[in-house]
């Protein structure tokens, strides 16, 4: 009896170290103590009572009970081991329709290359609806480096300390999460993180750690798409890609600022004036990067600015009869071989052809497949590679009308082979500076014949976004492809060629009866 009591001892002992270590891990080591206790415990019963033990072992159901022991025994190790080795060692899966517990691949890799500690101050009410979403977003941050040091502060409770961060009533009420280190700080409010997500964040930290972020300008004033809400994806897109996003009007402000890594002309209805095309090509050749959107029939004026660097671009619509999508022949439809990129599907509602003036020769770019080319002239030393192009049987509609069929006219229409993308490029200026700078870039230009593939109704049709994303960062980084990552949800409209319409509209008048007529047949079959 007394050992019996010794053995429930220990046991008891077992238990509430256990309990103790995972509930008040501040005294851990009094919880070991009691776990010894409880070793020791039952260790002097089973010597007091060897012999009766001994023969229960090796007893018949002993020996059941003995293998039963062991490998429950064996399965719980394994399962504290797997455990033990996913402390160190562990990988989150986040199964959410929009990846909305998930960073984006750019954010990650800023946390990555992270070396300046960052303070993480977050001025919030118990009340505040942004306040769970900012504590979950930091959380996702804090997995990715150690440089991060997150503090929760209610402003009622500390108003000393919100006033000396700057934290106003109006602000703390929103709530506002204030980023510090040695090199600066900043202050992200509750509005900007709901509109902006982790963009918000993670420029935050870019701006305090002293990492100067690239911008790209919209020009506007000559009818452009607005990027506030023609462009509102694609600015979306640039945000996330960790880009500054800004307006520019070349008559309130009459230059080119320096602080522009790329500047963007989205499809211009209205004239440039002289001044402004000197503007234009006096930037391009100080080493700037220019992308130029334009649509069938563009101004006389952007025409111009364009001869300038070695394209024409003449009126009328690029008509692709074998390579289109729904309802027209006007609606191209790219596909991976005649893009640059190897993008599988790009649309454009409607676009005009960039041609390279006579002066410059087509050579084969070696070892391409499938081929590619590049327009050389040896006096400007401009070259000129194609970025998209249609296909074989199409041709440049000269007098396009959406209501009639199209057709090819020979002698007024133009003939393929025809590109509706060029990057441009030029060595710099100072001769002694392209010697003396290895890494330096010339001016750079891509032409895309047509502005609508990137605004809010096509921007996710097909690999429109890849597209436009990637000629930014051609213009920004050279060739390197850049990933697109978005936790909003992405609004796709279905793409379909002509093949595919056929099957609906056959499908749709007869597919159903004919299903009907099978069913209806194998039942009277069955019934006969």
């Amino acid at each position: 009896m007394q050992t019996a009591l010794i053995a429930v001892l220990g046991l008891a002992s077992l238990f509430i170290g256990l309990i103790l270590m995972l509930i008040l891990p501040g005294i851990k080591a009094y919880s070991w103590m009691i776990l010894a206790l409880g070793v020791v415990l039952l260790v002097a019963s089973f010597i007091i009572e060897f012999r009766r033990v001994r023969g229960a072992l090796v007893s018949r159901r002993g020996k059941f009970g003995t293998s039963t022991t062991i490998m429950v025994s064996i399965f719980i190790g394994i399962i504290l081991l797997v455990n033990a080795i996913s402390i160190g060692n562990y990988h989150r899966f986040d199964f959410t329709g929009l990846a909305q517990f998930t960073l984006t691949s750019q954010t990650k890799d800023v946390l990555a290359e992270l070396e300046t500690p960052v303070d993480v101050l977050c001025f919030f009410t118990p009340d505040n609806p942004v306040r769970e979403y900012a504590k979950n977003l930091l959380t996702e941050y804090e997995y990715y480096t150690n440089q991060l040091s997150v503090e929760e502060i209610d402003p009622e409770i500390y108003p000393d300390r919100a006033r000396h961060y700057g934290v106003t009533d109006m602000a703390a009420s929103y709530g506002t999460v204030v980023f510090e280190s040695t090199k600066g700080q900043r202050s992200v409010y509750g509005p900007q993180i709901v509109v902006e997500v982790e963009h918000a964040f993670t420029s935050a930290i870019l701006e305090v750690t002293g990492t100067i972020q690239k911008k790209v300008y919209f020009l506007t004033g000559h009818g452009e798409s607005s990027v506030l809400s023609d462009y509102s994806s694609a600015r979306e897109g640039l945000l996330d890609n960790l880009f500054q996003v800004e307006t520019l009007d070349l008559f309130n402000t009459p230059d080119i600022p320096e602080d522009c890594a790329v500047l963007i002309i989205p499809g211009p209805t209205k004239s440039m004036t002289s001044d402004e095309l000197v503007i234009l090509n006096n930037y391009l050749k100080n080493n700037g990067a220019l992308m130029v959107l334009v649509n069938p029939n563009p101004p006389q004026e952007v025409k111009q600015l364009l001869s300038s660097w070695g394209v024409e671009i003449e009126d009328g619509t690029v008509i692709d009869p074998t390579s289109y999508a729904a309802p027209g022949m006007e609606n191209l439809l790219i596909t991976s071989l005649r893009n640059f990129l190897g993008l599988r599907n790009i649309y454009f509602p409607g676009a005009t052809a960039i041609i390279p003036q006579p002066s410059y020769e087509p050579q084969l770019v070696p070892d391409t497949t499938p081929p590619e080319f590049i327009w050389i002239n040896e006096n400007t030393r401009i070259e000129m590679y194609s970025l998209v192009r249609s296909s074989a049987d199409s041709w440049l509609e000269k007098n396009f009308n959406p209501d009639e069929e199209p057709e090819f006219n020979e002698g007024v229409d133009l003939e393929p082979p025809l590109n509706i993308s060029f990057l441009i490029s030029a060595p710099p200026e100072d001769e002694a500076q392209e010697e003396s700078m290895e890494n330096i870039q010339g001016p750079r230009l891509i032409v895309i014949g047509d502005s609508d593939f990137a605004s809010n109704k096509h921007f996710f049709n097909g690999n429109n976004s890849d597209l436009f994303l990637n000629s930014v960062n051609l213009l920004t980084a050279g060739t390197e492809l850049i990933s697109i990552d978005r936790k909003v949800l992405q609004t796709r409209g279905l793409i379909v060629g002509p093949e595919e319409v056929r099957f609906l509209n056959i499908s749709s008048i007869g597919l159903l009866p004919i299903i009907i007529l099978v069913i209806g047949g194998i039942i009277w079959w069955r019934r006969r």
